[in-house]
């Protein structure tokens, strides 16, 4: 049995118009010839039923400048003075469309200072509001901030700390991997009776695992006793120089290790009597775990309470290996240079 770890319009005709007489869109006076002014043409000669045939007189023309003497001249005075009249309204016209325009480019110089006058001050006082919907101006002299192109290295695997003995280093004692008094596991309190530490691999083991673990190398066994409702366990920890060492050792395992008496655990699982064991690694390391009663009873199938003491004991061996490497690991990851 194995232990798992942590995982989107038209043109109109002429008109007659007097008396007698066609024409084609001019009217006939009577008689024929051109009309004449006093004084001017040919002399008339009567004609018969006092009609003459000649020129028709016309009225005379009211005098264009009322004063002046009616002699058939122009009154070239009367004529300067109204031409010089007419120059004045000009000159006056002038003058007063000049003064209009005047007006209007006052206008726009006067509102063009007005903005500019209010464009300086929104630039002293920190600048306007910014108009709905545009977006403000941003702070062009802060850099931005840049990434490294390069990926960081993923974080150490723990597994890898308990593996290789360069890189696991870290001090190894029993009081480190057994800590405190006691172990809860799933709610189930066991008390820590004795523990101890050796480099003679073989020494702390029964039944032929000494020879196995010399064979393969064994640097070191650490154990401990837990005892609960009577049931007494021993796990214990074999260290390796490399986790093909520790394969190895576990796949050929036979017989068990010792289990360890005292600090208030007495002595269980010796002589006959029947005892569970069990064997499994991680890393360089191998952990092994020997139950049974400390009456002398033999364990048989029937007993779970053995049964979960081991497998609580496995589990928490398991756990603190893998926490080892762990700690090593996020050590190293924390370190300058890694």
């Amino acid at each position: 049995m194995s232990f798992g770890g942590p995982q989107p319009g038209g043109e109109q005709p002429g008109q007659q118009h007097g008396q007698q007489g066609y024409g084609y869109g001019y009217p006939q006076q009577p008689g024929y010839g051109y009309p004449q002014q006093p004084g001017y043409g040919y002399p008339q000669q009567p004609v018969q039923g006092g009609q003459g045939y000649g020129y028709p007189q016309q009225p005379a023309q009211p005098n264009p400048f009322p004063g002046a003497q009616d002699t058939g001249t122009p009154d070239w005075g009367a004529l300067a003075d109204a031409s010089a009249a007419r120059n004045k309204r000009k000159r006056w016209l002038v003058v007063a469309g000049g003064a209009v325009a005047a007006l209007a480019v006052g206008a726009v110089v006067a509102t063009a200072i007005v903005s500019t006058n209010k464009d300086n001050e929104q630039a002293k006082n920190g600048g306007g509001v910014t108009p709905t919907g545009s977006a403000a101006p941003t702070d062009t002299a802060s850099p931005a901030p840049t990434f490294s192109s390069v990926a960081p290295p993923p974080p150490p695997n723990p597994k890898d700390y308990i593996s290789d003995p360069k890189k696991d280093t870290a001090p190894l004692t029993p009081e480190g991997l057994f800590p405190g008094k006691k172990l809860t596991m799933s709610g189930r309190v066991y008390a820590k009776g004795a523990t101890s530490s050796t480099t003679n691999c073989a020494a702390p083991t029964e039944n032929g695992l000494g020879t196995v673990l010399k064979a393969q190398g064994c640097q070191r066994m650490l154990r401990a006793t837990y005892v609960k409702d009577g049931v007494a366990v021993t796990v214990g920890v074999a260290v390796f120089p490399s986790e093909p060492a520790a394969l190895k050792a576990k796949n050929q395992a036979q017989g068990n290790i010792a289990p360890l008496a005292g600090a208030g655990v007495k002595d269980f699982c010796h002589g006959k009597t029947v005892c569970l064991r069990r064997t499994n690694s991680i890393g360089r390391y191998v952990y092994f775990t020997y139950a049974g009663f400390t009456s002398g009873k033999k364990v048989t199938q029937a007993d779970q309470a053995v049964f979960k003491a081991s497998d609580d004991l496995g589990t928490f061996a398991f756990n603190q290996i893998y926490a080892r490497g762990r700690t090593q690991a996020s050590a190293a990851a924390g370190a300058p240079g890694e």
